[in-house]
């Protein structure tokens, strides 16, 4: 039997994402796989390892990585539904998920802000922000995102389609203000590290104000670019009636551009914190390869 028959008669319910009829239909297929496989294999061992070593969680910027990771994993997951499969999300939707899954972004947009306030205030502030901002305000702030997030999306399934999609550009409209507020943040903790943290003596406490606002600095540069252009298409699609429309998010290059977050925010963590890269081979990937964790 030929993969299309097999692959059509296996999804009765809900057709895949690609006829298999071109080659490129076969990349596209291949392609999601392993970009859910990989976003699952990169973010997941970020929470198992931060959740498992009581040095990373006791540290507030840890929180917030924990956070994101969490959303990056599902994230991951989610490719598996929405890139093999037939789905279109937004207005109108097509076998979607009521935008649950793209909301994931968002709850990453809202935990990136409050971590560069974290950062800012940890660095500028260190005596106020010591006394005011303990373990649970972080960790409240962590909730809020959720909370925030898909509270606005469990308000809109209440309502009208029409007030529904009014909230949706309401909700996009906020998200400028947010992106903005993102990239003067991002240019304050550039400032912040290239000048502050010269003047203060060295201790492991500059090190790692340095590593957290090096590391928050490239997530969020990283973020907005991969973001930015998804961001636009939908403004365009809304307002103007404009922009480009896909045959359904597997083939929506600026979805995929969007999710790909999902691997380079694990990655840039990887890369900016030697601690979590111990930790990871401690309890993950040397469980896994015990040769690994020797070297």
């Amino acid at each position: 039997m030929l993969l299309s028959n097999i692959t059509h008669s296996l999804t009765a319910g809900v057709p895949l994402s690609v006829t298999f009829d071109h080659p490129v239909d076969y990349l596209i297929f291949i392609f999601q796989v392993l970009f859910a496989s990989t976003a699952v294999l990169l973010a997941g061992p970020v929470v198992v390892s931060i959740l498992a070593t009581r040095a990373l969680y006791l540290q507030n910027r840890f929180i917030f990585m924990l956070n994101t990771s969490v959303c990056d994993t599902l994230v991951g997951f989610s490719v598996f539904y929405v890139g093999l499969f037939d789905v279109q999300e937004g207005y109108p939707s097509r076998n979607g998920t009521y935008n649950v899954l793209p909301s994931l972004l968002g709850v990453n947009i809202m935990t990136f802000l409050f971590a560069q306030f974290d950062r800012y205030f940890a660095v500028c502030h260190p005596f106020v922000y010591s006394r005011f901002v303990k373990r649970w305000v972080v960790i409240c702030a962590n909730v809020y995102c959720w909370c925030h997030v898909y509270g606005q999306l469990v308000i809109s399934r209440f309502l009208p389609l029409s007030k529904a999609i009014q909230v949706y550009v309401f909700t996009i409209v906020c998200l400028q203000v947010i992106v903005l507020t993102k990239v003067v943040m991002t240019i304050k903790l550039y400032v912040v590290a290239r000048y502050q943290l010269e003047r203060d003596p060295p201790s492991t406490d500059r090190e790692s104000k340095k590593e957290s606002l090096r590391i928050i600095i490239f997530v969020v540069i990283t973020f907005l670019l991969l973001w930015f252009p998804s961001f636009i298409n939908i403004i365009l699609r809304l307002a103007l009636g404009a922009g480009l429309t896909f045959r359904n998010e597997a083939s929506n290059l600026f979805a995929i551009m969007a999710r790909f977050n999902a691997v380079s925010t694990p990655a840039v963590y990887l890369w900016g914190s030697p601690a979590l890269r111990r930790a990871m081979v401690k309890t993950v990937w040397g469980r896994v390869c015990p040769r690994c964790r020797r070297r």
